[in-house]
């Protein structure tokens, strides 16, 4: 452990095997040994403390937690014990109570560098800016280094970004920051880069461009040495902010005459040109044009700057793109500003050419054109794209062969070309039996790049991968939009086959994963999604792929590991970006800390983050909640509360990566803006439906609570009134976000090929879940008058009752028929899928668990009346009374419902068995499209899918055969 290192304490050597144990995992034993070294030194407080971590590791946090505050309350100043207690706290997620720890340590020892450095770290943990400060300025008084000054500055810095009120985030905090450093400016006691990139970071957000720049190019300016161009840079920005344009072009063209192949500096020089011309500036009749030296005021002059790049980019040793992409650009916005003088750069056609004839070999040829196809003609796409192949060097073909590449570097070549034959949308227009071959001929080259990665290793792609991509984005063309169904399983077979070749492809995974899903295929996703080895932020960026079709595929304990799996990264967000913050204050990387603290809350506020907790929460409640009693367990240890919403909705974030899938369609196919905005919108709004329930559902062990007309006024006080209020007004906003789902599916939109995968929404309303579910929470305000008002007061609502059981068998009735047909069938000799079926089974469970979660609701409201009536008919000893119809009417409905959920298990047994008896080997897969060994990939790739529906079938049968146990206990 970390607190080794620095114990210098005579008893370093008792304490040594109780670190060795903990270090090594073997918790008990370091208990153990803690437990003999406390009987012969009872005041060792650290051997305490180290107990109580091996009890925390063991599951006994209670325990822990009584030793460490036992401990914390001799307010220890040993190293070893403060050491010890801030790793217990952290890993307990008690950050707030190092600080306290410290706080007592820096009483008893005042003048210890060492404590106030931790106190100030262990307040960058919990975000106590205002103590942050305070805590430097006493470090500083101590030892009057400047970092220590300089981390005060910074927390005043911290405390205007968190200041609710920008007015005083910019009159108080950060005017005192500025006089901060420039007393030490004035002092000449600026030292470090990291001190000078603070004082520009205060000016920048205090607006004063201009001081900023002053710094940057005077004398303290000259520190800025660890980044490449950090001065032009800065420069750069604040010309930009002050509308210095003349300055901003004489430094961009100053930058390019150093380095004509640096992107940003020509976009800086065509945007000040272009702002200097709508300007009509002129230079001064004397002197430099401006402080930074020449400027370009035309559209000549910007037209012969290029030019002069390119010739001289002609006589260099090694070849720049950047000059002749500039020329492009230049065209294209001289084209967009309606502008004559494009002429003079050339053809773009002719240029885009002359740049493939250059520099075609390069993978990275094809992203460069992409941005400029636009400047050709719809007319001449198909001559420019011969023309491309016409460079390539390709073998001379034998009869009824193909041209083939001879080296890797024609082999790009024609890639590129056959890249951009998709992004102007060749193959978009091209019959099925022209695209079959088009396929057939993309598989034959991507066979044939094989032979150039003989020697690739495993962890390299092979240089031929985007044909085999290729060729699966025209499968899937004529799957979703012919329903193709021989199309989906050979692009399976094709992406399969690839991934043999190059097993770290993760292109081929993705598209793997979101085609075996869309085919309600779950179990070998998961798998595909581990060897992914997804990184930190990309659990959000990419996450959705998975979590998107957890729950919905109806393979619960698969989907559970999804979404643990994506929490636990949400979850140690927060710890670990605590750590990087405390990371840049101890190196003077201070531009970096509102950065992490803009990303912490990013994370916070992600889409993603609400959604895997919502149905994450939803499904422990489907799996471990049968019936009242346990429904309330579980829902207080998830401490959850019908009045409390910790989704943040002004301010969710979309995380979501769109474009991770390649993708090589034209414009008008693509993903665009606004369906990143439409995606946004429903996701939120099924957010907004999914939480709206777990919510309702929260609420429902809150009112099972037997209330008597007599006791009203009691029942007021003690809340349960206010708890079904809680419940209507909830049911109320459910019914707001049905409607607005209702109105957005009503814009039918269609979304990209491989665009933002649809929420499932369309289904729950389509199969009647939703009508269904809502039913549920209005019968449970009726059965709650029930309660409050008496048998004897309820008659309208009892017969109110008796109807809404009624119909929610109807209901029931109608989306268990939805239910029905296979998942599998082969018809015409291919292999079809109907995915849907599944889904509806798993809205089915979801929907007849919440059905069992009200009907104990009803069942704990009804069994005292009735007890209480046959009591009164003992005492009494008459027939005459009466039970009332809602008795007969529940009895009835529990006994239908028995029924139907017998019926569904039956119907879920019945599709096992249809599913086993699928003989694949009889499916004739004959296709010229596949060599022999495709075709055996091609059944294994459906077997996989058939194995798939097996286990989400028989793992919704088992809940479902609980849920009827359950349904069987209630009888009033």
């Amino acid at each position: 452990m970390a607190a080794r290192s620095h114990v210098q304490d005579p008893n370093d050597r008792r304490l040594r095997p109780i670190y060795d144990y903990l270090d090594n995992g073997n918790n008990k034993m370091a208990i153990q040994q803690a437990d003999k070294l406390l009987k012969k030194h009872k005041d060792l407080h650290c051997a305490k403390v180290l107990k109580a971590i091996g009890l925390q590791r063991t599951g006994k946090q209670d325990e822990a937690f009584a030793l460490a505050q036992e401990v914390t309350a001799l307010e220890p100043t040993d190293d070893n014990s403060l050491q010890a207690l801030t790793i217990l706290y952290r890993e307990m997620h008690r950050p707030e109570l190092v600080t306290k720890l410290y706080e007592a340590a820096v009483k008893k020892v005042p003048s210890s560098e060492e404590y106030h450095s931790h106190l100030f770290m262990a307040y960058a943990r919990v975000g106590e800016y205002k103590k942050m400060q305070q805590a430097g300025m006493a470090l500083y008084k101590i030892v009057p280094k400047n970092p220590y000054y300089f981390w005060s500055v910074m927390s005043l810095i911290m405390q205007s970004i968190s200041a609710q009120d920008e007015n005083l985030s910019k009159t108080m905090f950060l005017p005192l920051a500025e006089r901060m450093v420039e007393k030490m400016v004035k002092e000449d006691k600026i030292e470090a880069e990291a001190e000078v990139e603070l004082y520009y970071m205060i000016l920048e957000r205090l607006e004063k461009y201009q001081e900023a720049l002053d710094v940057v190019r005077g004398k303290l300016g000259e520190k800025l040495t660890s980044e490449l161009q950090s001065r032009e840079t800065k420069c750069m920005a604040m010309y930009k902010k002050l509308c210095k344009w003349p300055e901003c072009n004489a430094l961009s063209r100053r930058l390019l005459l150093k380095n004509s192949d640096d992107w940003q500096f020509y976009m800086t020089y065509f945007d000040s040109v272009f702002q200097l011309i709508d300007k009509s500036w002129t230079p001064p009749a004397e002197g430099e044009h401006s402080l930074e030296g020449e400027v370009h005021y035309s559209t000549e002059q910007a037209v012969k700057f290029i030019e002069e790049r390119i010739t001289e980019e002609s006589q260099s040793s090694r070849p720049l793109r950047g000059p002749y992409l500039a020329r492009l650009e230049l065209i294209r916005r001289l084209r967009h500003r309606g502008c004559n003088d494009e002429y003079k750069l050339g053809d773009p056609e002719e240029l885009m050419f002359q740049y493939f004839k250059k520099f075609g070999e390069k993978p990275c040829c094809f992203t460069d054109l992409k941005v400029f196809v636009d400047l050709l003609p719809s007319t001449q796409c198909t001559k420019f794209i011969s023309q491309l192949l016409g460079v390539v060097p390709l073998s001379a073909p034998a009869e009824g062969k193909l041209a083939l590449p001879a080296d890797i570097k024609a082999l790009q070549q024609h890639l590129c070309v056959v890249q951009l034959t998709r992004l102007l949308g060749l193959y978009h227009t091209i019959d099925k039996k022209q695209k079959l071959s088009v396929v057939r001929e993309l598989m034959l080259r991507y066979q044939h790049g094989l032979d150039f990665g003989k020697s690739c290793l495993k962890t390299e792609l092979q240089f031929s991968d985007y044909y085999c991509l290729l060729a699966v984005h025209l499968l899937l063309d004529m799957w979703l939009e012919a329903g193709e169904e021989m199309a989906v399983w050979q692009s399976l077979t094709l992406l399969e086959e690839g991934l043999t070749h190059s097993p770290s492809n993760a292109q081929f995974k993705l598209l793997l994963i979101r085609i075996y899903c869309m085919l309600g295929a779950f179990e070998p996703v998961v798998e595909l999604y581990s060897s992914l080895d997804a990184k930190h932020i990309q659990h959000d960026t990419i996450g959705y792929l998975l979590t998107r079709y957890a729950e919905s595929l109806g393979q619960y304990n698969a989907a559970s590991q999804s979404c643990n799996f994506a929490l636990r990264f949400f979850h140690s967000n927060q710890k670990d970006t605590s750590e990087y913050i405390i990371q840049a204050y101890k190196y003077g990387a201070f531009e970096k800390i509102p950065e992490f603290i803009a990303f912490r809350n990013r994370l916070n506020s992600s889409l993603h983050f609400a959604q895997v907790r919502t149905e994450r929460m939803l499904l422990d409640l489907l799996l471990e909640a049968n019936i009242s009693t346990s429904l309330e367990e579980s829902i207080k240890s998830m401490s959850l509360s019908p009045e409390e919403d910790d989704i943040p909705w002004k301010d969710l974030r979309d995380n979501r990566d769109l474009t991770v899938l390649f993708n090589w369609d034209p414009k008008d196919r693509d993903i665009s803006e606004e369906h990143r905005k439409l995606s946004l919108e429903e996701e939120t709004i099924w957010l907004q439906i999914r939480s709206l329930t777990l919510r309702l559902i929260s609420g429902l062990p809150t009112l099972s609570h037997t209330v008597h007309p007599k006791n009203s006024e009691k029942t007021a006080e003690n809340g349960v009134s206010s708890k079904i209020d809680t419940i209507r007004s909830l049911l109320q906003e459910l019914e707001a976000a049905v409607d607005s789902g209702k109105r957005f599916l009503e814009q039918k939109i269609q979304y990209p090929v491989l665009g933002p995968p649809p929420t499932r929404m369309a289904g729950f309303f389509s199969n009647g879940s939703c009508q269904c579910q809502t039913s549920l929470f209005y019968l449970v305000s009726d059965i709650y008058e029930v309660d409050t008002n008496g048998l004897e007061d309820s008659t309208e609502v009892q017969e109110r009752i008796g109807n809404s059981f009624k119909s929610l068998l109807e209901q029931l009735t109608d989306l268990f028929n939805k239910c029905k047909g296979d998942l599998m069938e082969v018809r015409d000799g291919t292999l079809k899928t109907h995915p849907n079926i599944l889904e509806n089974l798993v809205f089915f469970v979801e929907t007849m668990s919440i059905t069992l979660w009200v009907s104990s609701y009803c069942d704990s409201v009804l069994r005292p009346f009735k007890s209480s009536l046959q009591k009164k008919k003992k005492k009494k000893k008459e027939t005459s009374v009466v039970m009332p119809p809602v008795f007969t009417s529940f009895l009835d409905y529990v006994t239908e419902l028995q029924t139907l959920t017998s019926n569904v298990i039956d119907h879920i047994k019945g599709l096992e068995i249809i599913l086993t008896a699928l003989k694949l080997e009889e499916l004739s897969i004959d296709d010229t499209l596949l060599s022999q060994e495709e075709k055996k990939l091609t059944k294994t790739v459906q077997e996989k899918v058939q194995s798939s529906y097996q286990h989400s079938v028989q793992e919704i049968g088992e809940l479902l055969k609980k849920r009827l146990d359950t349904i069987k206990k209630l009888k009033i």
